[in-house]
């Protein structure tokens, strides 16, 4: 085992990561076939499939189809519950996606919907093959797993708060929730993809303890509107951004009433 590695080396089929689809088919499709033709075979899903985009319907039998298991995020739950915290528009957003999955004519296909949310788990824990520790998966942070933003600067500005953070992870942990993907280590410090070299990859190191931020296929949020996603491997994590057709998204969203053309307008800008 090289020194860096805190998996132990052998063959082991590697893992896509997805996360806050939030209603963008176009991106979600975009992303299933990029990991097909890369031979990917396991996706898992962080969460915030549904909420702010036009295409909430398809984009929870995609990932009921194609995923081996989603977490539920924050606007998961504002729709199968009630949104809270939210501000206005994300507020009327889950309002009308919610109308969407009682509109389904349906009433089988109807229920299938709502029972799939209300699976949805809060926290997975695994340990993958061939490593002697487990990995946490949660949408938001460790310590609050639906609601809890880890923001880049927080590794600057709040200490107190990744120290507390990094309590709760065993050596390595991935989430969503903020759009913008990056490693954070207990150093502590934050490395967003377009400093780890021109693979984007990060490898894990023994005595570390690492949490994930695997960005968005939906709606980034760190200036670049390609849709991200991660490819997890024993040793390492892989980011991958893609190319997809925004102007469709948008277009949907501008015909839609209820959703703000803000949405739409963000996605040029990945913001």
């Amino acid at each position: 085992m090289a020194d860096s590695a805190i998996f132990t080396e052998r063959s082991v089929p590697p893992t896509a990561v997805i996360s806050d689809v939030h209603g963008n088919a176009v991106a979600l499709r975009a992303v299933l076939d990029d990991i097909k033709r890369r031979g990917v075979e396991r996706i898992i899903s962080l969460g915030d499939v549904i909420g702010y985009g036009p295409q909430p319907l398809e984009c929870v039998d995609l990932v009921a189809e194609r995923c081996e298991w989603s977490l539920i995020g924050n606007h998961d739950f504002a729709v199968l519950y009630e949104p809270t915290n939210f501000n206005p528009g994300a507020e009327q957003a889950a309002f009308w996606t919610r109308a969407q999955f009682d509109a389904e004519p349906d009433e089988k296909l109807r229920a299938q919907r709502y029972e799939y949310l209300g699976r949805l788990r809060v926290r997975v824990t695994e340990t993958p093959p061939g490593s002697e520790f487990s990995v946490l998966a949660v949408h938001g942070s460790p310590r609050r797993p639906i609601n809890e933003y880890i923001f880049p600067d927080d590794a600057i500005t709040a200490i107190d708060k990744m120290q507390s953070l990094f309590e709760h992870v065993d050596r390595l942990a991935i989430v969503g929730h903020t759009h913008v993907p990056g490693v954070f280590t207990d150093e502590p410090d934050f490395y967003p993809p377009e400093e780890l070299g021109a693979d984007s990859v990060y490898r894990f190191n023994n005595g570390e303890k690492a949490i994930v931020n695997v960005g968005s296929v939906g709606q980034p949020r760190d200036h670049d509107p390609r849709a991200s996603y991660a490819i997890l491997h024993t040793d390492r994590i892989e980011f991958v951004r893609l190319e997809y057709d925004i102007e469709q998204t948008a277009k949907l969203i501008y015909e839609i009433p209820q959703l703000n053309d803000w949405l739409g307008d963000r996605l040029f800008e990945g913001r």
